[in-house]
């Protein structure tokens, strides 16, 4: 029997992102929590951004890593644009925006507090 339990940790976990529901992030903003490990506080979301909007200044409290899926998502440093990765260290800041639209697949380590927020909503 505990055999039984060790292979169902182990087992994949397949999630079908049609189903995972929209959370409105602000305006123009929304995101799909793909996976959230509350303990560590491990997230991965995909996030849309409609064209013209943007997500306000924070700190990432962890490392976080984008993926663009469309678009592109434009701050200070720089844009990042379809197909490309952008890789934001701990305690770096920065307030993007997406002036054409953007999707992306977004990982944290650990969410921001506006995220933090967002998913306090969903308790």
């Amino acid at each position: 029997m505990a055999e039984a339990a060790a292979l169902s940790a182990l087992a994949s976990r397949f999630i079908d992102t049609d189903t995972v529901p929209w959370i409105e992030t602000g305006p123009g903003n929304k995101m799909k929590v793909i996976y959230h490990d509350a303990a560590t506080g491990m997230l991965t979301i995909l996030s849309k951004l409609e064209p013209g909007s943007g997500i306000p200044a924070h700190v990432h409290e962890d490392l976080e890593q984008t993926f663009v899926l469309e678009g592109s998502l434009v701050d200070g440093e720089g844009e990042c644009t379809a197909g490309n990765f952008v890789i934001r260290a701990k305690g770096s800041r920065h307030a993007p925006t997406a002036p054409n639209g953007c999707t992306m697949l977004v990982f944290f380590l650990k969410p921001t507090e506006g995220l933090k927020k967002a998913l306090l909503g969903q308790a």
